[in-house]
């Protein structure tokens, strides 16, 4: 599963120069809601939970995520949120003692990139299948009967650099591989580069996501007014 230590010092300025709309991926995550319990899956620096506890201050709130320096800079950005708990989870391996009524990745472990007219297909940080179906299971027991699973929608991966608020440059590289994908992050300062990243992705098509997710007692919401920050599955 990705690890993310080499880029956790400069995830933030990274995330906050326009990678992501914060307020927009809680006001979508909210139209699915209310929530009372909620787990986020991979929750980075904890900005989307930052956003979601200003808001949400008699919900009950956990975050996992696999890297640890991540976790650090979320424990100080969330210590105003009591009611925000914070564990070192590999999903894959999870043991968490309370059931949820929401589960949410946006950009963590699993999300969804939408190309145009094309299928949704399911991107894992997990390169392996069969870590990837024991992981949703140990999520989908997590989650209660009538529980929502909640994934983010990207948009297509490409290569690209872009100048960010802080001066230096993040560039992305994107390898295709026979499950999936490789993508390379730098971050690039005054010609020399500062930071570097490699993931291994793997892709499922809808078919297969469904088929999957199925298994486990999901079933697809389809959206209803316009486009989302997120594809909805509850369970029976």
């Amino acid at each position: 599963m990705g690890d993310y230590t080499n880029m956790s010092s400069y995830y933030d300025v990274i995330m906050t120069s326009g990678y992501y709309d914060y307020v927009q991926i809680v006001d979508d995550l909210e139209r699915h809601g209310p929530f009372t319990h909620v787990l986020e899956i991979g929750c980075g620096t904890g900005l989307i939970l930052e956003e979601f506890g200003r808001r949400n201050s008699g919900a009950r709130i956990t975050g996992i995520d696999l890297t640890e320096a991540m976790l650090t800079q979320a424990r100080k950005r969330l210590e105003r949120f009591p009611f925000i708990s914070l564990a070192t989870q590999n999903v894959v391996d999870l043991s968490l003692t309370e059931k949820y009524d929401a589960a949410f990745s946006y950009g963590g472990v699993w999300y969804f990139v939408i190309d145009g007219e094309k299928e949704p297909f399911m991107v894992s940080h997990i390169s392996g299948d069969g870590e990837n179906r024991t992981g949703l299971k140990k999520l989908a027991d997590q989650i209660s009967s009538g529980g929502m699973l909640l994934l983010g929608i990207q948009g297509p991966h490409f290569d690209y650099e872009t100048p960010i608020s802080n001066g230096m440059t993040y560039a992305q590289k994107i390898t295709p591989h026979a499950h999936g994908f490789q993508k390379d992050y730098f971050l690039i300062d005054d010609g020399r580069k500062v930071m570097a990243q490699t993931i291994d992705y793997r892709t499922y098509s809808w078919a297969e996501t469904l088929d999957m997710l199925g298994e486990l007692g999901f079933a697809h919401v389809p959206q209803t007014g316009g486009k989302g920050k997120f594809l909805a599955f509850r369970k029976a």
